[in-house]
């Protein structure tokens, strides 16, 4: 288990241990994934957050050694608080476990997407001191690939709104790496990674396509359920060992 370093930097002012913390750690953005996913991946899993509904919890991983998995909220600057306080608290390596919308036409609902860079549209990883990408820890992402070697691999981009303005997704920044997919949190927890020198990684279900007239298709619950017991068990592969 870990113990606190870094506690003068930052204090755990949001998250309120009430079990041990792991040095390694999952980070979904709902708590109620949080919770199916401590039900699926762990033994004898201990409720190690609860404040302000970001539920956490730890316990014993498929190879016996602890793991946490602890929910960030929605967006940037509710996953940065929490990676912040888990930094201080002593987590070493985290993976985070969550959803995207595809912008490649090519991805279907269910598929997993390792991340190795994000496109910063984002205002919490600017903040951070990134600039126009921030790049996953290779290492992990490496695992990441070795545990889920079916999943496409590349570029994302994070931004702040969810329910983007019309053709808003269009304007991402040219470069020789186009995003495959939209989401909210990576780019903020890899600079934040970065500048602390914490290990973070990030796989992804596509759980939304768009449709050529901008429609959003949104993937059903049960296929939902199904992809992210797959892809929090491949997140626990790439930390083990």
């Amino acid at each position: 288990m870990a113990r606190g370093r870094n506690a003068t930097r930052t204090s755990a002012i949001h998250l309120r241990p009430t079990a041990a913390l792991a040095e390694r750690v999952l980070l979904p953005g709902d708590p109620g994934r949080a919770l199916m996913l401590a039900q699926s991946l762990l033994a004898e899993p201990r409720m190690f957050n609860h404040n302000r509904g970001l539920w956490g919890y730890t316990g014993a991983a498929g190879d016996g050694e602890p793991l946490t998995i602890q929910a960030t909220g929605m967006g940037g600057p509710s996953a940065a608080i929490v990676l912040s306080e888990l930094i201080s608290l002593g987590v070493r390596r985290a993976i985070r476990v969550g959803t995207c919308g595809a912008l490649d036409a090519s991805l279907g609902l269910g598929e997993l997407l390792i991340a190795s860079e994000a496109i910063c549209m984002d205002g919490t990883s600017r903040a951070l001191g990134a600039r126009e990408r921030a790049a996953a820890d290779s290492s992990l992402t490496a695992a990441l690939r070795r545990s889920a070697p079916s999943a496409r691999a590349g570029t994302i981009m994070s931004v702040d709104l969810f329910y983007e303005p019309d053709g808003s997704r269009a304007n991402s920044p040219a470069g020789a790496s186009q995003p495959l997919a939209v989401e909210m949190e990576a780019a903020a927890l890899f600079a934040l990674g970065a500048s602390s020198g914490i290990a973070v990684g990030c796989i992804l279900v596509v759980s939304d396509v768009f449709e050529p007239d901008g429609a959003r298709v949104r993937i059903d619950e049960r296929a939902l359920l199904e992809a992210a017991q797959r892809m929090g068990a491949a997140a626990v592969a790439a930390l083990t060992g």
